[in-house]
């Protein structure tokens, strides 16, 4: 997860657009047309047996009802970096479902336009309401949407969202980690590299309620610290700021920490700036884990210096909210939501899980990505 409160940009690019007529001969809507044919998903220790069994499931459902023509549309907050995998994953899902879709994100963040990412963002959904498009999925800016994705569901387009959700909205569904389990993991992978307490852990997260996913990502991680017997210390990442600006005042909780911190834990895509933060502070030996699977987080992997990584399976994310959209069109909503169930915590969120990658797994896990067509 990422958070981009106010990245400038004008500029959006279309990745895929597929005719939206079935893999046979062109027919009249609602006939039998064509097969949903899905490439084998290459096996490792990283694949996700039971998500990859649910699309499988959701598949053979939707080869037995009448195959319908669709439009769709995913819009994203970027095109590049941790978004890339998500929209290679909804660009295939949309190719192998034969439908007439296009993935939408930035490609320019200069400041040159002012007109908040947010704003174009709602600007989006506008647009594909008035071009046809049955379905949207998003990875929106919370409910600075929320009125926008209504607007689009009382128009009777199906809303999906993915990586961080708006749930006072009337969307269909969530898909993508749930934050507060996703900390929670965080947390335990780095408690089994600790010594016993007391000790203090920096959490380098959020304390902005505002920010929902972030913070109940960040509430996730106190608890299970706390718990086990620790001093769990928030160290507010600085989105917005100067780097040396986070890792300064990453320095500053450390020295003033009392006991001092014994470990680190990163919950976002700038998780790397914890090895910043403890060499400012004098502590480069102390055990750090991360989230997602940024460059320079691997970098240090490869260092020693983080010690594991926690992925969010963006490909999935991007992958499943095709297939869910015309799921919904197709056989409905319950019945999607029937096949999803393995999946799903609640009626609405579908939790496609993390992957927790030690750094002696880097190579395994970058031939896992490269398989599956999501390198980072």
């Amino acid at each position: 997860m990422t958070r981009i409160g106010r990245c400038w940009t004008a500029t959006f690019v279309l990745l895929l657009t597929t005719a939206a007529c079935g893999s046979s001969d062109t027919a009249d809507a609602g006939t039998e047309v064509g097969h949903i044919d899905r490439a084998p998903t290459p096996q490792s220790e990283f694949t996700p047996v039971e998500l990859e069994a649910t699309v499988d499931r959701l598949i053979a459902v939707l080869n037995e009802s009448t195959i319908e023509p669709m439009q769709m549309v995913v819009l994203l907050k970027n095109l590049d970096t941790f978004f890339e995998p998500i929209a290679t994953g909804a660009s295939r899902a949309m190719g192998e479902l034969d439908v007439t879709g296009n993935v939408l994100g930035p490609t320019d963040q200069s400041s040159d336009d002012p007109t908040t990412s947010q704003d174009l963002q709602n600007q989006q959904i506008e647009q594909a309401v008035a071009g046809g498009a049955d379905g949207i999925g998003i990875s929106p800016y919370g409910d600075l949407n929320a009125a926008a994705v209504d607007d689009a569901v009382a128009n009777g387009v199906h809303v999906v969202t993915l990586d961080t959700d708006v749930a006072t909205s009337k969307r269909s569904l969530y898909v993508g980690a749930l934050n507060t389990s996703a900390g929670a993991t965080a947390a335990n992978t780095l408690l089994a590299m600790l010594p016993p307490p007391p000790g203090t852990v920096l959490i380098h997260g959020t304390t902005a309620a505002e920010w929902g996913d972030g913070y109940a990502r960040t509430r996730g991680a106190q608890e299970v610290i706390q718990a086990a017997g620790y001093a769990p210390v928030v160290s507010e990442a600085a989105f917005f700021a100067d780097e040396a600006f986070d890792v300064d005042w990453m320095k500053g909780e450390i020295e003033a920490a009392n006991p001092p911190v014994v470990g680190m834990v990163g919950l976002f895509n700038i998780s790397y700036r914890c090895v910043m933060g403890a060499d400012a502070a004098g502590i480069p030996d102390v055990p750090i884990v991360a989230f997602d699977f940024d460059p320079r987080t691997v970098d240090y992997m490869r260092q020693g210096r983080i010690k594991a990584t926690h992925t969010q399976r963006q490909y999935y994310e991007g992958y499943l909210v095709p297939y869910i959209l015309y799921g919904i069109k197709t056989i409905g909503l319950d019945a999607t939501r029937e096949i999803l169930a393995p999946l799903m915590d609640g009626d609405s969120r579908v939790n496609i899980g993390l992957d927790v990658v030690p750094s002696v797994k880097i190579d395994a896990y970058n031939s896992f990505l490269d398989e599956i067509g999501a390198g980072q």
